[in-house]
């Protein structure tokens, strides 16, 4: 099994009301993968983080492995969401995949 887990810092122009809309569709859109892509057990994206940390949103993932992975990166359906809801609002970005 492989973790999966990014780190996203949303565009510092962003209104307040912008943010918390984008952080639901974030989530909405990413979460709605599973059950899409092979090999991509299970899928979190958490939005509410504490006023302690730096990151304004994470995806914590599993897949079976470093191919499904791969193929997780590369699938249409993930590209169409990431380029759609993640990359415009996005400024920082930070991942680590690790075996489990």
């Amino acid at each position: 099994m492989v973790k999966h887990v990014i780190l996203w810092k949303l565009k510092e122009t962003l209104s307040e009301d912008e943010k918390k809309k984008i952080l639901e569709d974030m989530k909405k859109n990413l979460e709605g993968l599973k059950g899409k892509i092979q090999g991509l057990e299970d899928i979190k994206i958490i939005i509410n983080p504490l006023g302690s940390s730096n990151a304004d949103v994470m995806l914590d993932s599993v897949l079976v492995d470093e191919e499904a992975l791969a193929g997780y990166q590369s699938h249409p359906e993930h590209v169409n969401v990431a380029n759609t809801y993640v990359r415009p609002f996005t400024e920082i970005r930070l991942c680590m995949d690790y075996e489990v």
